[in-house]
């Protein structure tokens, strides 16, 4: 079984640690200082450097993690232009083996925060690692891609099993829950969970890795078929929306305004 830790970095990433039996991989090192410590506290071999996409906090120790290990560095290849050190080139439906961990990850094109955005799958025991494109109660910005193309990732990330473990890279769960409110006040479960990840949050206890199940059920932007979601957004826009994907791209721009009340 591969064990996975998160790396707490900047204000509030999470760089993803696996291991098994003395070796590792380290899915978007923003940070070399803070993934070479966690190597060094367990005497960890990094065998892999995983990236989903070029931003800095996701890639900003890549160079000087691979200089320091030798770790082979797999990315996206529609963003190797912009991603220095890239050694293994993926596209969607791709498969990485790590034969020192003894797993083999999916490759997943999940275009809409960036261009290029890829997600790893783990179909083992069912672990996703999807960088900015799926959080907690939320969805990444739209910085390059279109809402089409967002709802769709959204759509094949939704369609993993519900036990999948979602791995996202930020903890931006209490602002996306408080958003989340604003759009189905009325949803009992919601809240009750709400009122769940303010106390772990409270503890000092992270909020992912999150379910496939539970955003399905719980998160807006998974859920911009359901009626409630979708006449909560067209009473915000004071105007009909035609379908689904107009209602996600109406849902984003809400989102990009809210203020939350809670962080």
């Amino acid at each position: 079984m591969i064990t996975v830790t998160a790396l707490p970095a900047f204000s509030d990433n999470y760089l993803w640690l696996l291991e098994k039996e003395g070796v590792a991989a380290v899915v978007d090192p923003g940070d070399a200082a803070v993934v070479q410590a966690a190597l060094a506290a367990r005497q960890l071999r990094l065998a892999a450097i995983l990236i989903t996409h070029h931003h800095p906090d996701h890639i900003g120790g890549l160079a000087a993690l691979a200089a320091a290990t030798g770790a082979k560095v797999y990315g996206p290849r529609l963003e190797s232009a912009a991603i220095k050190g890239l050694e293994v080139l993926l596209d969607d439906g791709d498969a990485v083996t790590l034969d020192a961990l003894g797993i083999q990850l999916e490759v997943i094109a999940v275009p809409g925060h960036t261009l290029g955005h890829i997600a790893y799958f783990e179909p083992q025991q069912r672990l996703l690692f999807c960088g900015d494109t799926l959080f907690v109660g939320g969805c990444g910005r739209l910085f390059e891609g279109t809402p089409g193309q967002m709802h769709a990732s959204l759509a094949r990330l939704a369609a993993l099993p519900g036990d999948t473990a979602v791995y996202c890279a930020h903890e931006y769960t209490l602002s996306n829950y408080d958003f989340a409110a604003s759009v189905e006040p009325d949803n009992a479960e919601l809240a009750a969970e709400f009122t769940r990840l303010q106390q772990l949050r409270a503890d000092g206890i992270a909020t992912v890795p999150g379910s496939i199940a539970r955003e399905r059920s719980l998160n807006p932007f998974m859920r911009c078929a359901e009626p409630s979601v979708a006449a909560s957004v067209a009473c915000h826009e004071g105007r009909e929306l035609a379908d689904p994907i107009e209602v996600f791209a109406a849902l984003r721009r809400w989102k990009d305004g809210h203020r939350p009340r809670i962080r």
